[in-house]
Formats: C-alpha cells, sequence, structure tokens
C-alpha cells in the first residue's frame, strides 16, 4: 500500500499555518511535508541536495503549489515538473493569491492539474483548502508513479 502525502509549497508563513490547520481540521492525518521556496520544492521531489536522503521514497501524491515564490517561482516549478518523465503526471494544485488571468491560463498551459485562489476571509481559505484535501487524499486516484 501506497502511503499518500501532501507537498505544500509556501513561502507565506502565516498560509502555511492556515493551510496546515485547515487540513487537519478536517482530519486529513496524511503526511504534510513543507518547502519554502521553488528549488527546495524540486530538491525535495528529486531527492536531492538537502532531501538526497529521500532517495528510495516515493512520490507525494499532490503538489500544492505556490506561484510567488523566491528562487524559482511556481510556474518555473511546473515547468521542469512537466519536463522531466517521473514527475510529468505528479498532480499539481496552484494555490496562489495571484488573480492574474495570465497567470491562470501559464498554469493550465504548463500542466498544472487545477488553479485555485486563495480566499482572503479565513474562513473560506480553511474551507477551500480542505475540500482540495480531501479530494486529493480521498476522492482521487493518481496515475501510477514511474520508477527512477
Amino acid at each position: 500500500m501506497v502511503l499518500k502525502s501532501i507537498l505544500l509549497v509556501e513561502d507565506n508563513p502565516q498560509d502555511e499555518m492556515l493551510t496546515l490547520r485547515a487540513l487537519r481540521k478536517v482530519n486529513i492525518a496524511n503526511q504534510i511535508d513543507v518547502a519554502r521556496d521553488g528549488q527546495q520544492a524540486l530538491d525535495y521531489l528529486f531527492r536531492q541536495g538537502e532531501f538526497a536522503a529521500r532517495a528510495g521514497t516515493g512520490l507525494p501524491t499532490v503538489v500544492i503549489l505556490d506561484i510567488s515564490l523566491p528562487r524559482l517561482n511556481g510556474l518555473e516549478v511546473l515547468e521542469r515538473l512537466r519536463a522531466d518523465e517521473r514527475t510529468h503526471l505528479l498532480p499539481v494544485v496552484m494555490l496562489t493569491s495571484s488573480d492574474e488571468e495570465k497567470d491562470r491560463l501559464r498554469s493550465y498551459e504548463t500542466g498544472a492539474n487545477s488553479f485555485v485562489r486563495k480566499p482572503v476571509d479565513f474562513a473560506e481559505f480553511a474551507e477551500t483548502v480542505a475540500r482540495l484535501g480531501i479530494y486529493w487524499m480521498a476522492t482521487n486516484e493518481p496515475a501510477p508513479e514511474k520508477r527512477d
């Protein structure tokens, strides 16, 4: 049995805390790892740099990815994930405060599975994140993982 996990890529500590709280509130007990910039997310997913010890571990079930990130932005991360055979089917949800149509369009053109705008209101934000967690952890059937 494959353990389902989430990779949250978020550089804003408050949004990270709210996302984690919302997921726990709806009893998402799966492992949730956090990367705080785009390069750290790639290192985690490709098991390199500080995450080289993850060699032999599987990919997360879903990546929740912000667009505005330091070092590499979320769209650059998404591009690299879609270009690599090991991660090109990995579900990626863009969870962002951007309301720019060009960001939404580019996200989908690059291969995002979903584009969700972060609501400003906390209760609405918590509800949105909870629905994401339930869908990706309990409802969605992931594609089979490619082996290294």
